[in-house]
């Protein structure tokens, strides 16, 4: 990989990239995530007046609104992958994500990988039945299930990654 900026080129290591390394990574994601839906949210509410969200005995959030912020979001990594194979948070960790035999991955793996990394999301539907402490670690729950996959498995390759036929990588 030809880094344009120092001109020199970087190259992808064949050792997986350990999980403490994703989960950091992931970790410097949630703030851009963060970041990401504020914004979209304030863009939302001066659109709407400051009426987006209906507050009472239970705050009712339209469901247009819960989409294009899932949309937004995925973009954002789906974007990142296919521009350079890494996100914000994976810049400084060292690692890319690539398909198995190290090539960019496609459009179709990253929208794969992004679905089914989000797929825990939807477990945010039981909240009327159980409570949302009892959802919030249901989701919590599941991806620790969907990361635990790389501990098993010989490259590190968490359930997305299985899924959409892709890895991570560590850059040297």
């Amino acid at each position: 990989m030809l880094d344009v900026a120092r001109g020199e080129r970087k190259q992808m290591s064949h050792e997986p990239c350990p999980l403490w390394r994703r989960l950091a990574a992931l970790l410097y994601d949630l703030l851009i995530v963060v970041a990401i839906v504020m914004v979209v949210g304030l863009l939302c509410q001066l659109a709407t007046g400051g009426r987006l969200i209906e507050t009472g005995a239970h705050a009712v959030v339209p469901l247009w609104y819960q989409v294009l912020q899932g949309v937004v979001v995925a973009a954002y990594f789906v974007a990142s992958w296919q521009r350079g194979g890494q996100t914000l948070g994976m810049r400084p960790w060292r690692i890319r994500v690539s398909r198995d035999d190290g090539g960019a991955i496609s459009l179709q793996q990253a929208v794969i990988r992004v679905l089914v990394a989000a797929a825990p999301l939807l477990l945010l539907a039981l909240e009327p039945a159980i409570g949302l402490r009892a959802t919030l670690w249901a989701v919590l729950g599941a991806w620790v299930l969907w990361l635990a996959v790389a501990l098993f498995d010989p490259r590190r390759r968490a359930l997305h990654d299985l899924a959409a036929g892709t890895e991570l990588r560590r850059i040297d």
